[in-house]
């Protein structure tokens, strides 16, 4: 795969986006960024013609190898083939079981983490779609089990999800659920969960982590008032600066 030519399309104010862009980064692979906007069909949209075609899903992130003519959408999927193609075994283990391990958290995190973390964080960034307080209530039950489930089984006896080191499993969850620490969102306490407090800690020391998280630091604390338009447009513009001051190192 080449090092030069690999093609990410998304935003950075996309949890899954970052997954990938934190992978990449961490593994001091080069990319470029294809800033798309989600649910648009305008020309850098993620339902234009041109970006359906490379991707009948529309959604972001999606992969794009120049050279092959490869696409890829959905992280999963995504940060699996990086890793198989990379040989990243550290971080996506070819060992049957303990790549297993992976996989099953993996699976676990679409109708459970995730799912709870858009409930939580889409009514404070769109206060205007009005989303009904059962769907947040319901977010916030369905979050409290993963947290549970995470704190009580995965975390308590191994330092990360799927073992002593970290891997694409964490990855995946941290994006969804640290966004919502304090220093960041500020819209759930942790302190119920002291091994996921531990967990997100020494997520934060993965390389990595600053440079894919600057459009929270930048978005700041929604937890009373949700983010103006040009809030969120300056927060992706800070994260894209702050990426390609990253990726001209690896040049």
């Amino acid at each position: 795969m080449s090092q030069t030519t690999l093609k990410l399309y998304g935003v950075p104010f996309s949890q899954p986006v970052r997954a990938v862009m934190w992978l990449l980064l961490n593994k001091q692979r080069p990319f470029e960024m294809i800033l798309t906007n989600p649910g648009s069909k305008g020309e850098n949209g993620s339902r234009h013609p041109d970006f359906l075609a490379m991707n009948p899903a529309g959604t972001i992130p999606t992969l794009f190898e120049p050279e092959s003519g490869f696409a890829l959408g959905e992280a999963h999927a995504i940060l699996a083939y990086l890793c198989n193609s990379h040989g990243w075994e550290d971080v996506y283990p070819s060992e049957p079981k303990a790549r297993a391990k992976v996989d099953a958290y993996l699976n676990y995190h679409h109708r459970n983490v995730r799912d709870a973390s858009i409930g939580l964080v889409a009514p404070k960034i769109r206060k205007d779609l009005d989303i009904p307080d059962l769907i947040q209530n319901n977010a916030r039950a369905t979050l409290r089990g993963a947290l549970k489930a995470l704190d009580s089984g995965w975390l308590a006896n191994s330092a990360f999800i799927a073992g002593d080191s970290w891997t694409i499993a964490d990855l995946a969850a941290y994006v969804e659920i640290g966004q919502l620490r304090p220093q960041f969102t500020n819209v759930y306490s942790f302190d119920d969960y002291p091994n996921v407090q531990r967990w997100l800690t020494a997520m934060q020391n993965v390389d990595g982590h600053d440079t894919v998280h600057v459009v929270l630091a930048e978005l700041g604390d929604i937890s009373d008032e949700p983010p103006s338009m040009d809030t969120i447009r300056n927060a992706n513009k800070s994260a894209l600066k702050a990426l390609s001051a990253e990726l001209a190192t690896l040049a």
